[in-house]
């Protein structure tokens, strides 16, 4: 059975930075991608960082050049650089791998359980 632990979120003053693990335990055969999203109060989950299994990557507008997204599969762990914080990206932050466990499943989305970042003075 796979799992994905997050850690690395907290409370962080406005142009301070933070980085987010999401690290994987359990058997991976095959990797599609890996993600982050979030969720704020009262509002839809949203996706912020997706990283393709050969490498390229996406991020939401409201991110770009702040964030980065990246791997270390000697680790099975995917991070979440972030930087020049603001108040709107306070949320709880979520890992989701795009995974195969074994060359007999599907591809299924798998997500960590997720971690809070809070913005504020």
């Amino acid at each position: 059975q796979v799992q994905f632990v997050e850690s690395g979120g907290g409370l962080v003053q406005p142009g301070g930075s933070l980085r987010l693990s999401c690290a994987a335990s359990g058997t991976i055969y095959r990797i599609r991608s890996m993600a982050w999203y979030r969720q704020a109060p009262e509002k839809q989950r949203e996706l912020v960082a997706l990283m393709h299994n050969f490498g390229t990557t996406d991020y939401a507008d409201s991110v770009k050049g702040r964030f980065t997204i990246s791997r270390d599969d000697a680790k099975n762990t995917v991070y979440l650089q972030m930087n020049s914080l603001k108040p709107e990206d306070t949320a709880v932050y979520y890992c989701k791998w795009t995974i195969m466990t074994d060359k007999w499943s599907t591809m299924a989305d798998y997500w960590g359980q997720g971690t809070q970042v809070t913005v504020s003075q």
